[in-house]
């Protein structure tokens, strides 16, 4: 049976729980500011800046060392998300990638189509919707929260999700509440009407391995700071619906999946760090199995811990 590495020995690979202020430990408890970082994240991080700093698709060896480390990211973070590599895109944060994503998205889009987000949205998942609203004349509905527990009103979502909706924007876990929505449910609802289903992932995966192919969502989106990253930004969407974006970008961005999303230069030391977290929840479990079957049995321990 597979173990999961004592909260005594997780706590030795943060440098800043040795923190003290005013003389007393110091404890950190801002769950929707962000995670502390392990050693072996920030090691990987400076290991690339230190010896394998370059920009891609060149000739040099730094060039095809740092394609090759950006190719591994997309692999663990592929895992990570129950994905396949060619279908992850970078960027500086889930906030610029889900607006970015919109204004692709959005081309395509005229006024009176609808887009549904929900209550229970955070600003970076709602607002970029509302933009097009403003934009292109978009129709913007809320499924409402009820009051009495912080969940989703099932019924109102069933009213609001019609024939005619070309999205569902839905956040897997409200940043304010923790309510966990029923991804799966509202997706297939969704799906049932024609739409597509945009999910935020940035505060579920805080807390719960994503499953993108269980949920069939089409588009997913998080980051790396919430996982024990560097501040990154994650999208994933299937290949075939990204490849058909026509996103705004400049020559000589890629015209191909996924990197035709990645505008300009990325963060190279902080997408290595963010497939370092993923490797360090991995390293948590005992036994030597496959990346992703690790990834699942640490996140189930440490969320039956609390």
């Amino acid at each position: 049976m597979t173990t999961v590495a004592s909260v005594a020995a997780i706590r030795s690979h943060f440098p800043a729980l040795e923190r003290t202020h005013n003389g007393f430990p110091v404890a950190y408890f801002d769950g929707p500011g962000g995670t502390q970082v392990p050693r072996a994240v920030v090691s990987a991080m400076s290991d690339y800046l230190l010896h394998h700093n370059a920009n891609t698709h060149w000739d040099f060896p730094t060039s095809r060392e740092t394609d090759a480390a950006l190719g591994a990211a997309r692999a663990a973070l592929a895992e990570w998300l129950g994905a396949s590599p060619e279908e992850k895109v970078f960027g500086a944060n889930m906030t610029t990638l889900t607006f970015h994503l919109g204004r692709a998205l959005g081309r395509g889009w005229r006024a009176g189509d609808v887009v549904v987000v929900t209550e229970l949205d955070h600003h970076a998942n709602s607002d970029t919707w509302r933009a097009l609203a403003r934009e292109r004349g978009v129709e913007i509905r809320a499924i409402r929260m009820r009051r009495e527990d912080g969940r989703l009103d099932e019924a109102d979502a069933a009213a609001k999700l019609t024939p005619g909706v070309r999205l569902l924007a839905l956040g897997a876990a409200s940043n304010a509440l923790g309510t966990i929505n029923d991804v799966e449910g509202l997706t297939a609802r969704a799906h049932a009407v024609g739409a597509r289903v945009f999910i935020d992932g940035v505060h579920y995966a805080a807390h719960q391995m994503p499953d993108v192919r269980a949920w069939n969502c089409d588009f997913f989106a998080c980051s790396a700071y919430k996982f024990y990253g560097p501040h990154v930004g994650v999208l994933w969407g299937r290949r075939e619906l990204l490849g058909a974006l026509d996103p705004p970008k400049l020559a000589p961005a890629p015209g191909e999946a996924p990197e035709l999303l990645e505008t300009g230069t990325l963060n190279h030391e902080g997408i290595v760090g963010a497939a370092a977290a993923v490797d360090f929840l991995a390293s948590l479990a005992s036994e030597p199995l496959p990346r992703r079957e690790r990834l699942a049995r640490v996140s189930q321990s440490l969320h039956e811990r609390g």
